[in-house]
Protein backbone atom coordinates (compact mmCIF):
# COMPACT_ATOMS: atom_id res chain seq x y z
CA UNK A 1 0.00 0.00 0.00
CA UNK A 2 1.97 3.28 -1.27
CA UNK A 3 1.11 5.19 2.13
CA UNK A 4 2.10 6.42 5.18
CA UNK A 5 1.42 7.56 8.66
CA UNK A 6 0.42 11.05 9.14
CA UNK A 7 2.46 13.21 7.84
CA UNK A 8 3.76 15.58 10.54
CA UNK A 9 4.26 19.01 7.91
CA UNK A 10 0.65 18.79 6.61
CA UNK A 11 -1.36 21.85 7.67
CA UNK A 12 -4.86 19.84 7.10
CA UNK A 13 -6.61 18.11 9.16
CA UNK A 14 -9.16 15.01 9.03
CA UNK A 15 -12.34 15.80 8.84
CA UNK A 16 -14.45 14.86 11.48
CA UNK A 17 -15.92 11.45 12.34
CA UNK A 18 -13.44 10.59 9.36
CA UNK A 19 -10.12 8.43 9.28
CA UNK A 20 -6.61 10.09 10.61
CA UNK A 21 -4.36 8.22 8.15
CA UNK A 22 -2.64 10.45 5.50
CA UNK A 23 -2.03 8.67 2.35
CA UNK A 24 0.82 10.11 0.95
CA UNK A 25 0.42 8.94 -2.77
CA UNK A 26 -3.35 10.68 -2.89
CA UNK A 27 -1.64 14.02 -0.81
CA UNK A 28 -5.27 13.80 1.42
CA UNK A 29 -6.52 12.11 4.28
CA UNK A 30 -8.32 9.19 4.09
CA UNK A 31 -11.72 9.57 3.71
CA UNK A 32 -13.55 6.64 5.24
CA UNK A 33 -15.37 7.09 8.31
CA UNK A 34 -13.67 5.68 11.91
CA UNK A 35 -16.08 3.79 13.75
CA UNK A 36 -16.88 5.74 16.67
CA UNK A 37 -14.04 5.96 19.82
CA UNK A 38 -11.44 4.97 16.85
CA UNK A 39 -8.76 7.53 14.70
CA UNK A 40 -8.70 5.12 12.27
CA UNK A 41 -11.02 3.31 9.07
CA UNK A 42 -10.98 -0.49 9.48
CA UNK A 43 -8.59 -0.37 6.15
CA UNK A 44 -6.14 1.93 8.21
CA UNK A 45 -6.54 0.17 11.38
CA UNK A 46 -4.08 -2.56 11.08
CA UNK A 47 -0.81 -0.07 10.25
CA UNK A 48 -1.44 2.36 13.01
CA UNK A 49 0.28 2.01 16.87
CA UNK A 50 -2.49 2.74 18.68
CA UNK A 51 -4.46 0.32 17.35
CA UNK A 52 -4.28 -4.13 18.19
CA UNK A 53 -1.92 -5.96 16.61
CA UNK A 54 -4.02 -8.14 14.48
CA UNK A 55 -2.47 -7.88 10.94
CA UNK A 56 -4.43 -7.48 7.94
CA UNK A 57 -3.89 -9.26 4.57
CA UNK A 58 -4.50 -8.62 0.77
CA UNK A 59 -8.17 -10.12 -0.23
CA UNK A 60 -7.33 -12.62 -2.68
CA UNK A 61 -10.61 -12.03 -4.75
CA UNK A 62 -9.78 -8.07 -4.47
CA UNK A 63 -5.96 -6.92 -4.11
CA UNK A 64 -7.27 -3.50 -4.07
CA UNK A 65 -8.28 -3.91 -0.05
CA UNK A 66 -7.40 -5.32 2.76
CA UNK A 67 -9.36 -7.59 5.21
CA UNK A 68 -7.64 -8.98 8.77
CA UNK A 69 -6.25 -12.36 8.67
CA UNK A 70 -8.23 -13.98 11.30
CA UNK A 71 -11.54 -12.91 9.24
CA UNK A 72 -10.63 -13.97 6.13
CA UNK A 73 -13.16 -16.46 5.66
CA UNK A 74 -15.90 -15.02 6.92
CA UNK A 75 -15.07 -11.46 4.73
CA UNK A 76 -15.14 -14.52 1.50
CA UNK A 77 -18.45 -14.96 1.94
CA UNK A 78 -19.81 -11.27 1.97
CA UNK A 79 -16.88 -9.58 -0.14
CA UNK A 80 -18.25 -7.96 -3.00
CA UNK A 81 -15.69 -9.11 -5.62
CA UNK A 82 -16.63 -12.81 -4.92
CA UNK A 83 -18.35 -14.49 -7.73
CA UNK A 84 -21.95 -14.58 -7.77
CA UNK A 85 -24.73 -17.02 -8.65
CA UNK A 86 -25.18 -17.10 -12.85
CA UNK A 87 -28.66 -16.29 -13.72
CA UNK A 88 -30.14 -18.42 -15.75
CA UNK A 89 -30.25 -16.64 -18.98
CA UNK A 90 -26.43 -17.06 -18.43
CA UNK A 91 -24.94 -19.97 -21.00
CA UNK A 92 -21.19 -19.98 -21.38
CA UNK A 93 -20.23 -18.98 -25.24
CA UNK A 94 -24.13 -19.70 -26.04
CA UNK A 95 -23.12 -16.57 -28.64
CA UNK A 96 -19.42 -16.71 -29.49
CA UNK A 97 -19.80 -18.35 -32.79
CA UNK A 98 -17.08 -20.64 -33.81
CA UNK A 99 -14.80 -22.35 -31.56
CA UNK A 100 -11.59 -23.80 -33.61
CA UNK A 101 -9.49 -20.92 -35.61
CA UNK A 102 -6.20 -21.16 -36.29
CA UNK A 103 -3.96 -18.14 -35.26
CA UNK A 104 -3.04 -15.16 -37.09
CA UNK A 105 0.87 -14.90 -37.93
CA UNK A 106 1.99 -11.52 -36.73
CA UNK A 107 3.48 -10.82 -39.69
CA UNK A 108 1.80 -11.25 -42.97
CA UNK A 109 1.85 -9.92 -46.84
CA UNK A 110 -0.87 -7.07 -47.08
CA UNK A 111 -3.85 -8.97 -48.76
CA UNK A 112 -5.72 -8.25 -51.76
CA UNK A 113 -9.15 -6.86 -51.29
CA UNK A 114 -12.53 -5.62 -53.08
CA UNK A 115 -14.72 -3.48 -53.26
CA UNK A 116 -17.69 -5.57 -53.37
CA UNK A 117 -20.92 -5.16 -51.55
CA UNK A 118 -23.80 -2.75 -51.26
CA UNK A 119 -23.17 0.93 -50.44
CA UNK A 120 -25.04 2.00 -47.80
CA UNK A 121 -28.02 4.87 -48.50
CA UNK A 122 -28.95 8.14 -47.01
CA UNK A 123 -31.86 8.04 -44.74
CA UNK A 124 -31.46 10.61 -41.52
CA UNK A 125 -34.52 11.02 -39.98
CA UNK A 126 -36.21 12.50 -36.21
CA UNK A 127 -39.01 12.42 -34.25
CA UNK A 128 -40.68 14.80 -32.41
CA UNK A 129 -40.25 13.01 -29.37
CA UNK A 130 -36.88 14.71 -29.38
CA UNK A 131 -37.92 17.91 -30.40
CA UNK A 132 -38.20 19.88 -27.10
CA UNK A 133 -34.86 18.27 -25.93
CA UNK A 134 -33.33 19.20 -29.35
CA UNK A 135 -34.29 22.79 -29.18
CA UNK A 136 -33.04 23.29 -25.41
CA UNK A 137 -30.66 26.30 -25.13
CA UNK A 138 -29.09 24.47 -22.57
CA UNK A 139 -27.65 21.52 -24.34
CA UNK A 140 -24.20 21.72 -25.49
CA UNK A 141 -22.40 20.32 -28.73
CA UNK A 142 -21.96 16.85 -27.26
CA UNK A 143 -25.52 16.82 -26.11
CA UNK A 144 -26.71 17.68 -28.66
CA UNK A 145 -24.71 15.33 -31.32
CA UNK A 146 -25.97 12.82 -29.24
CA UNK A 147 -30.03 13.68 -29.27
CA UNK A 148 -29.86 14.02 -33.54
CA UNK A 149 -28.11 10.25 -33.20
CA UNK A 150 -30.96 9.04 -30.98
CA UNK A 151 -34.22 10.90 -33.06
CA UNK A 152 -33.05 9.74 -36.34
CA UNK A 153 -32.71 6.15 -34.64
CA UNK A 154 -36.04 6.94 -33.57
CA UNK A 155 -37.51 8.10 -37.11
CA UNK A 156 -35.55 4.98 -38.23
CA UNK A 157 -37.45 2.81 -35.65
CA UNK A 158 -40.83 4.14 -36.58
CA UNK A 159 -40.81 4.13 -39.87
CA UNK A 160 -40.07 0.84 -40.28
CA UNK A 161 -43.29 0.32 -37.92
CA UNK A 162 -41.80 -1.48 -34.80
CA UNK A 163 -42.60 1.37 -32.62
CA UNK A 164 -45.70 0.20 -31.45
CA UNK A 165 -47.47 -1.66 -28.29
CA UNK A 166 -47.11 -5.37 -27.25
CA UNK A 167 -43.32 -5.73 -27.84
CA UNK A 168 -40.43 -6.02 -26.45
CA UNK A 169 -37.43 -3.65 -27.04
CA UNK A 170 -34.01 -5.20 -25.97
CA UNK A 171 -30.90 -1.85 -26.43
CA UNK A 172 -27.78 -4.24 -26.49
CA UNK A 173 -24.62 -2.28 -24.96
CA UNK A 174 -27.62 -0.14 -23.45
CA UNK A 175 -25.16 2.07 -21.79
CA UNK A 176 -26.58 4.81 -19.91
CA UNK A 177 -30.50 3.14 -21.40
CA UNK A 178 -30.91 6.98 -23.38
CA UNK A 179 -31.87 5.04 -26.57
CA UNK A 180 -34.75 3.18 -24.71
CA UNK A 181 -35.33 6.02 -22.61
CA UNK A 182 -36.42 8.16 -26.09
CA UNK A 183 -38.38 4.84 -27.15
CA UNK A 184 -40.10 4.53 -24.21
CA UNK A 185 -41.25 8.52 -24.40
CA UNK A 186 -42.33 8.08 -28.29
CA UNK A 187 -44.76 5.26 -27.46
CA UNK A 188 -46.78 7.26 -24.94
CA UNK A 189 -49.96 5.48 -24.30
CA UNK A 190 -48.65 2.06 -25.89
CA UNK A 191 -49.71 -0.98 -23.71
CA UNK A 192 -47.81 -4.15 -23.02
CA UNK A 193 -44.48 -2.81 -23.73
CA UNK A 194 -41.32 -3.90 -21.84
CA UNK A 195 -37.44 -2.56 -21.97
CA UNK A 196 -34.36 -5.36 -21.27
CA UNK A 197 -31.37 -2.83 -21.12
CA UNK A 198 -27.99 -5.31 -21.71
CA UNK A 199 -24.71 -3.83 -20.32
CA UNK A 200 -21.92 -6.08 -19.38
CA UNK A 201 -20.18 -3.28 -16.96
CA UNK A 202 -21.45 -1.18 -14.67
CA UNK A 203 -22.35 2.73 -15.59
CA UNK A 204 -22.96 5.29 -13.84
CA UNK A 205 -25.50 8.10 -14.40
CA UNK A 206 -27.93 5.66 -15.40
CA UNK A 207 -31.41 7.24 -16.67
CA UNK A 208 -33.24 4.34 -15.69
CA UNK A 209 -34.82 6.16 -12.82
CA UNK A 210 -36.57 8.95 -15.13
CA UNK A 211 -39.42 6.52 -16.76
CA UNK A 212 -42.91 7.84 -16.12
CA UNK A 213 -44.95 5.58 -18.12
CA UNK A 214 -47.16 3.15 -16.42
CA UNK A 215 -47.21 0.61 -19.36
CA UNK A 216 -43.58 0.00 -19.65
CA UNK A 217 -41.39 -2.03 -17.66
CA UNK A 218 -37.57 -2.21 -17.51
CA UNK A 219 -34.99 -4.48 -16.54
CA UNK A 220 -31.36 -4.01 -16.08
CA UNK A 221 -28.96 -6.92 -17.15
CA UNK A 222 -25.54 -6.67 -16.46
CA UNK A 223 -24.08 -9.86 -18.71
CA UNK A 224 -21.85 -10.13 -21.46
CA UNK A 225 -24.06 -10.47 -24.56
CA UNK A 226 -21.67 -13.70 -25.46
CA UNK A 227 -23.60 -15.39 -22.38
CA UNK A 228 -26.88 -14.24 -22.69
CA UNK A 229 -29.77 -16.44 -23.86
CA UNK A 230 -32.91 -13.76 -23.99
CA UNK A 231 -35.09 -17.45 -24.11
CA UNK A 232 -34.24 -17.86 -20.66
CA UNK A 233 -35.05 -14.27 -18.98
CA UNK A 234 -38.05 -14.85 -17.17
CA UNK A 235 -39.65 -11.38 -18.61
CA UNK A 236 -39.71 -13.03 -22.32
CA UNK A 237 -40.77 -16.18 -21.27
CA UNK A 238 -43.70 -15.14 -19.50
CA UNK A 239 -44.85 -12.49 -21.89
CA UNK A 240 -43.93 -14.08 -24.84
CA UNK A 241 -44.02 -10.71 -27.08
CA UNK A 242 -42.22 -10.06 -30.56
CA UNK A 243 -38.22 -8.57 -29.67
CA UNK A 244 -36.61 -5.54 -31.36
CA UNK A 245 -33.44 -5.23 -31.12
CA UNK A 246 -31.63 -1.53 -31.11
CA UNK A 247 -28.60 -0.10 -30.28
CA UNK A 248 -26.47 2.70 -30.61
CA UNK A 249 -22.96 2.36 -31.40
CA UNK A 250 -22.50 -1.12 -30.40
CA UNK A 251 -18.81 -1.84 -30.74
CA UNK A 252 -17.76 -4.39 -33.32
CA UNK A 253 -17.81 -7.76 -31.57
CA UNK A 254 -20.50 -6.45 -29.91
CA UNK A 255 -22.54 -6.41 -32.65
CA UNK A 256 -22.26 -9.68 -34.12
CA UNK A 257 -22.72 -11.56 -30.90
CA UNK A 258 -25.77 -9.23 -30.81
CA UNK A 259 -26.93 -10.46 -33.92
CA UNK A 260 -26.46 -14.23 -32.96
CA UNK A 261 -28.24 -13.72 -29.40
CA UNK A 262 -31.42 -12.51 -31.95
CA UNK A 263 -31.40 -14.52 -34.90
CA UNK A 264 -29.87 -17.54 -33.68
CA UNK A 265 -30.28 -18.31 -30.48
CA UNK A 266 -33.70 -16.63 -29.12
CA UNK A 267 -35.46 -16.86 -32.80
CA UNK A 268 -34.49 -20.56 -32.93
CA UNK A 269 -35.19 -21.32 -29.55
CA UNK A 270 -38.67 -20.12 -30.04
CA UNK A 271 -39.51 -21.43 -33.01
CA UNK A 272 -38.40 -24.91 -31.45
CA UNK A 273 -40.92 -24.74 -29.03
CA UNK A 274 -43.82 -23.39 -31.49
CA UNK A 275 -44.67 -20.85 -29.36
CA UNK A 276 -47.48 -18.76 -30.23
CA UNK A 277 -47.22 -15.58 -28.20
CA UNK A 278 -49.73 -12.83 -27.67
CA UNK A 279 -48.27 -10.62 -30.48
CA UNK A 280 -49.42 -13.36 -32.96
CA UNK A 281 -53.04 -12.57 -32.42
CA UNK A 282 -52.01 -8.63 -32.70
CA UNK A 283 -49.09 -7.97 -35.44
CA UNK A 284 -48.62 -4.60 -36.76
CA UNK A 285 -50.61 -2.34 -34.54
CA UNK A 286 -53.90 -4.20 -35.96
CA UNK A 287 -57.01 -4.04 -33.45
CA UNK A 288 -58.37 -7.44 -32.74
CA UNK A 289 -61.30 -6.45 -34.70
CA UNK A 290 -59.58 -5.97 -37.92
CA UNK A 291 -57.80 -9.60 -37.13
CA UNK A 292 -61.57 -11.10 -36.38
CA UNK A 293 -62.40 -9.60 -40.50
CA UNK A 294 -59.45 -10.94 -41.66
CA UNK A 295 -60.26 -14.51 -40.14
CA UNK A 296 -64.05 -14.35 -41.52
CA UNK A 297 -62.50 -13.98 -44.94
CA UNK A 298 -60.62 -17.08 -44.37
CA UNK A 299 -56.70 -15.15 -44.36
CA UNK A 300 -56.38 -16.21 -40.56
CA UNK A 301 -53.70 -18.40 -41.97
CA UNK A 302 -51.81 -15.16 -42.96
CA UNK A 303 -52.17 -13.40 -39.80
CA UNK A 304 -50.37 -16.08 -38.17
CA UNK A 305 -48.09 -16.47 -40.64
CA UNK A 306 -47.23 -12.63 -39.71
CA UNK A 307 -45.60 -12.99 -36.26
CA UNK A 308 -41.93 -13.47 -35.93
CA UNK A 309 -39.68 -13.72 -32.72
CA UNK A 310 -37.49 -11.32 -33.80
CA UNK A 311 -40.04 -9.02 -34.91
CA UNK A 312 -36.91 -6.48 -36.27
CA UNK A 313 -33.86 -4.89 -35.49
CA UNK A 314 -32.42 -1.42 -35.82
CA UNK A 315 -28.41 -1.03 -34.48
CA UNK A 316 -25.87 1.72 -35.21
CA UNK A 317 -22.51 0.21 -36.00
CA UNK A 318 -19.27 1.25 -34.38
CA UNK A 319 -15.58 0.24 -34.37
CA UNK A 320 -15.04 -2.09 -36.73
CA UNK A 321 -11.42 -2.64 -35.44
CA UNK A 322 -12.96 -4.53 -32.81
CA UNK A 323 -14.69 -7.18 -34.62
CA UNK A 324 -13.19 -10.99 -33.70
CA UNK A 325 -13.04 -13.39 -36.49
CA UNK A 326 -14.25 -15.96 -34.29
CA UNK A 327 -17.36 -14.30 -33.32
CA UNK A 328 -17.72 -12.62 -37.01
CA UNK A 329 -21.35 -13.45 -38.16
CA UNK A 330 -19.98 -13.00 -42.01
CA UNK A 331 -17.14 -15.94 -42.14
CA UNK A 332 -19.33 -17.54 -44.78
CA UNK A 333 -19.37 -14.35 -46.99
CA UNK A 334 -15.77 -14.13 -46.66
CA UNK A 335 -15.15 -17.46 -47.65
CA UNK A 336 -17.17 -17.30 -50.74
CA UNK A 337 -15.05 -14.66 -51.69
CA UNK A 338 -11.89 -16.23 -51.03
CA UNK A 339 -11.27 -14.67 -48.14
CA UNK A 340 -10.18 -15.88 -44.15
CA UNK A 341 -8.90 -14.86 -40.90
CA UNK A 342 -6.03 -13.63 -42.36
CA UNK A 343 -7.53 -11.14 -44.80
CA UNK A 344 -10.19 -10.57 -41.64
CA UNK A 345 -7.07 -9.33 -39.61
CA UNK A 346 -6.26 -6.90 -42.05
CA UNK A 347 -9.30 -5.26 -43.15
CA UNK A 348 -10.87 -4.83 -39.45
CA UNK A 349 -6.95 -2.87 -38.64
CA UNK A 350 -7.56 -0.92 -41.55
CA UNK A 351 -11.35 0.19 -40.76
CA UNK A 352 -10.13 2.41 -38.24
CA UNK A 353 -8.48 4.49 -41.02
CA UNK A 354 -12.02 5.60 -42.07
CA UNK A 355 -12.87 7.47 -39.11
CA UNK A 356 -9.48 8.22 -37.19
CA UNK A 357 -9.38 11.66 -37.90
CA UNK A 358 -6.87 12.53 -40.33
CA UNK A 359 -7.87 15.43 -41.91
CA UNK A 360 -6.26 18.12 -39.53
CA UNK A 361 -7.63 21.11 -41.74
CA UNK A 362 -11.34 20.35 -40.63
CA UNK A 363 -12.73 21.26 -37.31
CA UNK A 364 -14.09 17.90 -36.54
CA UNK A 365 -10.84 16.11 -36.40
CA UNK A 366 -9.18 18.69 -34.59
CA UNK A 367 -11.98 18.49 -31.72
CA UNK A 368 -11.31 14.89 -32.07
CA UNK A 369 -7.60 15.17 -31.76
CA UNK A 370 -7.60 17.55 -28.37
CA UNK A 371 -9.73 14.91 -26.40
CA UNK A 372 -7.85 12.87 -24.24
CA UNK A 373 -8.09 9.32 -24.11
CA UNK A 374 -9.80 9.50 -20.29
CA UNK A 375 -12.70 11.38 -21.98
CA UNK A 376 -13.02 8.82 -24.67
CA UNK A 377 -13.12 6.24 -22.57
CA UNK A 378 -15.53 7.60 -19.98
CA UNK A 379 -18.11 8.58 -23.08
CA UNK A 380 -19.36 5.36 -23.04
CA UNK A 381 -22.24 6.46 -26.18
CA UNK A 382 -19.61 7.38 -29.44
CA UNK A 383 -17.16 5.83 -30.16
CA UNK A 384 -16.23 8.34 -33.43
CA UNK A 385 -12.30 8.16 -33.40
CA UNK A 386 -11.86 4.27 -34.03
CA UNK A 387 -8.81 4.91 -32.16
CA UNK A 388 -6.29 5.52 -34.46
CA UNK A 389 -4.17 9.27 -34.27
CA UNK A 390 -2.07 10.83 -37.49
CA UNK A 391 0.25 13.01 -35.81
CA UNK A 392 1.00 16.46 -37.59
CA UNK A 393 4.37 15.71 -38.75
CA UNK A 394 3.10 12.32 -40.36
CA UNK A 395 4.62 11.33 -43.61
CA UNK A 396 1.34 10.54 -45.61
CA UNK A 397 2.38 12.50 -48.86
CA UNK A 398 6.16 10.89 -49.24
CA UNK A 399 6.93 8.42 -51.68
CA UNK A 400 5.26 4.95 -51.12
CA UNK A 401 2.82 5.96 -48.68
CA UNK A 402 -1.17 6.43 -49.58
CA UNK A 403 -2.30 9.95 -48.89
CA UNK A 404 -5.18 10.63 -46.35
CA UNK A 405 -8.44 10.51 -48.42
CA UNK A 406 -6.35 7.43 -49.78
CA UNK A 407 -6.70 5.52 -46.11
CA UNK A 408 -10.06 7.43 -45.66
CA UNK A 409 -11.54 5.50 -48.55
CA UNK A 410 -9.62 2.06 -48.20
CA UNK A 411 -11.27 2.33 -44.61
CA UNK A 412 -14.55 2.85 -45.71
CA UNK A 413 -14.51 -0.22 -48.13
CA UNK A 414 -13.29 -2.23 -45.73
CA UNK A 415 -15.98 -1.52 -42.86
CA UNK A 416 -18.20 -1.79 -45.77
CA UNK A 417 -16.98 -5.32 -46.84
CA UNK A 418 -17.10 -6.69 -42.79
CA UNK A 419 -21.12 -5.07 -42.81
CA UNK A 420 -21.89 -6.22 -46.01
CA UNK A 421 -21.26 -10.16 -44.28
CA UNK A 422 -23.29 -9.40 -41.48
CA UNK A 423 -26.13 -8.05 -44.25
CA UNK A 424 -25.65 -11.86 -46.00
CA UNK A 425 -25.96 -13.41 -42.96
CA UNK A 426 -29.44 -11.90 -42.30
CA UNK A 427 -30.62 -12.97 -45.70
CA UNK A 428 -29.42 -16.07 -44.98
CA UNK A 429 -31.53 -16.08 -41.55
CA UNK A 430 -35.06 -15.24 -43.31
CA UNK A 431 -34.28 -11.24 -42.94
CA UNK A 432 -34.37 -8.34 -45.06
CA UNK A 433 -31.16 -6.30 -44.34
CA UNK A 434 -30.31 -2.95 -45.32
CA UNK A 435 -27.46 -0.43 -44.48
CA UNK A 436 -27.80 3.07 -44.40
CA UNK A 437 -26.31 6.47 -43.15
CA UNK A 438 -28.65 7.13 -40.63
CA UNK A 439 -26.94 10.89 -39.71
CA UNK A 440 -24.29 13.71 -40.92
CA UNK A 441 -20.52 12.34 -40.67
CA UNK A 442 -20.30 15.97 -38.87
CA UNK A 443 -22.24 14.93 -36.14
CA UNK A 444 -20.74 10.84 -35.56
CA UNK A 445 -18.36 9.81 -37.91
CA UNK A 446 -19.51 6.28 -37.02
CA UNK A 447 -22.71 6.96 -39.17
CA UNK A 448 -23.99 3.97 -40.36
CA UNK A 449 -27.12 1.86 -39.06
CA UNK A 450 -27.91 -2.03 -39.88
CA UNK A 451 -31.71 -2.41 -40.15
CA UNK A 452 -33.24 -5.77 -40.68
CA UNK A 453 -36.97 -6.87 -40.75
CA UNK A 454 -38.56 -10.72 -41.16
CA UNK A 455 -38.85 -11.02 -44.64
CA UNK A 456 -42.84 -11.63 -44.59
CA UNK A 457 -42.77 -8.06 -43.00
CA UNK A 458 -42.17 -5.12 -45.28
CA UNK A 459 -38.76 -4.67 -46.47
CA UNK A 460 -37.03 -0.83 -45.80
CA UNK A 461 -37.04 1.46 -48.21
CA UNK A 462 -33.94 1.70 -50.63
CA UNK A 463 -34.40 5.18 -51.80
CA UNK A 464 -33.34 8.42 -50.24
Amino acid sequence: MAASAPAPHTTEFPAEGRCSYYVEKKKRFCRMVAAAGKRFCGEHAGVAEEENARKRILCPLDPKHTVYEDQLAKHLKKCNSREKPKPDFFIQDINAGLKDETEIPEQLLMPHFSSEGKSAYNQILSHPALHDALNDPKNGDSATKHLKQQASILGNIEKLKLLGPRRCFVEFGAGKGKLSHWVDIALKDAEKVHFILVEKVTTRFKVDGKHRRKNSVFERLQIDIQHLCLSKIPLLSKEKLPVVGIGKHLCGVATDLALRCLVETYAASCEERNEEPLAKRIKNDKTEKEINTLAKEGNEKNVAEKWSPVAGIVIALCCHHRCDWRHYVGTEYFRALGLGAVEFHYFQRMSSWATCGMRRTSLEASSLTTKSKDQQNADSEEHDDGGCRIPDDSTESAPGFLTVEEKKKIGHLCKLLIDQGRVKYLQQKGFSPALQYYTDPLVSLENVLLTALPNHSSSPETTA
